[in-house]
C-alpha cells in the first residue's frame, strides 16, 4: 500500500513539474509627461501617417462615410435636432475606428510588413476579445449621451418637430429656453466626453499592445489621466477641435485629422505606460 501511494506521488509530482507556473501579465506601469511629450507624440504620429498614408486615408474615408451616412439618416428621419449631438457624439467612436491605425504604428515599430489582410485581420479579431468590450462601452456612452440630449430637448424645448435644422438652430440660438437647453446640454456632453475619453486614452492601444483585461486597460487609463491632468486633457482637448474643425466640410476633414490623431494617439500611448520590461523590474 505504501508502494502504491509512493508511486501516486511520483506521478503527481511528474505532472505538476510539466504544468508551467502561471505568471499573471505585469500591471502597465503610468510614467509622468509633460506637454512637450504631446507635442512630440503628434509630430511622430504624423510621421507614421506620412510613411503610410494609404491605411490613414482609408481608415479617415471609413470615419468621414460614417459620418455622412449618419447625417443623411437624421434627415431622412426627420430627426435634424439630433444632428448636432450625433455630430458631437460621432467623435466618442474615433478610438475604436483608429484601432487599425494603431496596429500599423505598431508594426512599424517592430519593423513588420505592412499589408491589408493581417492589418484588418487584427481589428476583427480583436473586436472579439477584450477590445469588443470596450467598444461596448464606448456606444453605450454614445446611447447615454443621446438618450440625455432628447430628454433636455423634452425639458426645454417641449415636444416640438423641427421641419429642418436651420428651425432648430434658430430656436436653440434664439429664445431664453433653446439658450438654457444648449448651456445644459453642452455640459452635461462636456462631462460624459471627459469621462469617456479617461476610460479609452490609452485603453484601446494598451488592449491592442498587452495581453490585459479591458477592466485593467481602463483603470490605468483613468491613472493617466489623473496622474497627467494637464497635458491629457490637454491633447482631448486638441482631439475634440480637430474633430469639430475636420467635421465642418461634410467630415470631408476627416480623412486627414483622424489618421494624423489615431497615430498620435498611440505614440502617446508609448510615452505615458512604460515598456514591459520596466513595469516587470519595478
Amino acid at each position: 500500500m505504501a508502494q502504491e501511494t509512493t508511486g501516486q506521488d511520483q506521478v503527481q509530482g511528474q505532472a505538476a513539474a510539466m504544468v508551467p507556473e502561471y505568471k499573471p501579465a505585469p500591471q502597465p506601469v503610468i510614467r509622468e509627461i509633460t506637454m512637450e511629450d504631446v507635442q512630440a507624440a503628434f509630430y511622430e504620429g504624423l510621421n507614421d501617417f506620412r510613411a503610410a498614408p494609404a491605411y490613414g486615408l482609408f481608415f479617415g474615408a471609413v470615419y468621414a462615410a460614417g459620418g455622412i451616412l449618419m447625417l443623411a439618416l437624421v434627415i431622412a428621419l426627420d430627426a435634424v435636432y439630433l444632428a448636432y449631438p450625433l455630430a458631437a457624439g460621432f467623435a466618442l467612436i474615433g478610438p475604436f475606428v483608429a484601432v487599425g491605425l494603431y496596429e500599423v504604428s505598431r508594426r512599424r515599430d517592430h519593423g513588420e510588413k505592412l499589408a491589408w489582410g493581417p492589418i484588418l485581420g487584427v481589428i476583427f479579431s480583436q473586436s472579439k476579445r477584450e477590445l469588443g468590450w470596450m467598444a461596448f462601452v464606448t456606444l453605450f456612452v454614445l446611447i447615454i449621451w443621446l438618450y440625455q440630449v432628447r430628454l433636455l430637448l423634452a425639458l426645454f424645448l417641449g415636444f416640438q418637430s423641427f421641419a429642418t435644422l436651420g428651425d432648430f438652430l434658430n430656436v436653440v440660438f434664439t429664445t431664453p429656453e433653446g439658450l438654457l437647453f444648449l448651456l445644459v446640454g453642452n455640459v452635461v456632453g462636456a462631462l460624459l466626453a471627459l469621462g469617456l475619453f479617461s476610460l479609452t486614452v490609452i485603453s484601446f492601444p494598451l488592449l491592442l499592445d498587452r495581453d490585459v483585461d479591458f477592466i485593467t486597460a481602463m483603470i490605468a487609463s483613468v491613472k493617466s489621466v489623473v496622474m497627467n491632468p494637464k497635458p491629457m486633457i490637454g491633447w482631448g482637448l486638441f482631439i475634440v477641435l480637430g474633430l469639430i474643425l475636420a467635421s465642418i466640410p461634410f467630415f470631408l476633414g476627416l480623412l486627414i485629422i483622424l489618421p494624423a490623431l489615431g497615430h498620435a494617439s498611440w505614440r502617446l500611448y508609448q510615452k505615458v505606460v512604460a515598456p514591459p520590461e520596466e513595469a516587470a523590474a519595478g
